[in-house]
C-alpha cells in the first residue's frame, strides 16, 4: 500500500486497511506467484470482482472502462484515469517548464481558493493560458503536478502540497 500511495491500484481511491486486499494480477488460482511484481493492493470489492479471472479477462474489464475506472464498491466515485507522460520520452521543452512554473505560481497565489475538483483545476489552467493551451497540454500539466507531488486526487477532489 505504501508504494501505491495508500490508494487502490485500480480505482485510485484512498484505501483504508480494513477495505484493502491483495489482488494477484496473474491469479494465484491459475498459478500466479505472490511476489511483489504480481500483487497489488486494491479494494475488497474489486478483488471479489476480478477473483480468479485470467489476466486476459482482467485486462478486458479494465479496457472496457474506456479511460474511467468505476469501482464496484458503491461508496466510491468514478475516477478519471489521467494520461501518463513518460518524462524520458517527452522531455519538457523550455516553454513546457515555464507553463508548469506558471501554473504552480498561480495555484500558490490562490491560497484558500484553489480549485477543488479535477474539472475546476482544468478550467483554471485553461483560463491561465487562454486561448493558447489545448486539452492534451492541460492533461500533461495536471499529470506533471501529480507526479511532482504538488497535487493528489481523492476521487474527483484535488488536494495540494504547494
Amino acid at each position: 500500500m505504501f508504494v501505491q500511495g495508500g490508494l487502490c491500484f485500480f480505482c485510485k481511491q484512498p484505501l483504508p486497511k480494513d477495505e484493502a486486499s491483495v489482488e494477484h494480477l496473474f491469479a494465484a488460482a491459475n498459478g500466479g506467484s505472490s511476489k511483489d511484481e504480481n500483487c497489488v493492493a486494491c479494494c475488497k470489492s474489486i478483488n471479489a470482482l476480478l477473483g480468479s479471472m485470467s489476466l486476459k479477462e482482467k485486462f478486458q474489464v479494465v479496457l472496457n472502462q474506456k479511460g474511467r475506472f468505476k469501482c464496484p464498491n458503491g461508496n466510491r466515485a468514478e475516477v478519471p484515469i489521467p494520461p501518463k507522460v513518460n518524462p524520458q520520452q517527452a522531455p519538457c521543452a523550455p516553454s513546457a517548464t515555464a507553463n508548469f512554473d506558471k501554473v504552480v505560481a498561480n495555484l500558490k497565489n490562490r491560497q484558500n481558493t484553489k480549485p477543488k475538483t479535477i474539472e475546476a483545476l482544468s478550467s483554471t489552467i485553461r483560463s491561465t493560458f487562454e486561448p493558447d493551451l489545448d486539452d492534451p497540454e492541460i492533461a500533461r500539466l495536471i499529470q506533471q503536478l501529480q507526479s511532482s507531488g504538488k497535487i493528489w486526487f481523492s476521487g474527483n477532489k484535488v488536494s495540494y502540497a504547494l
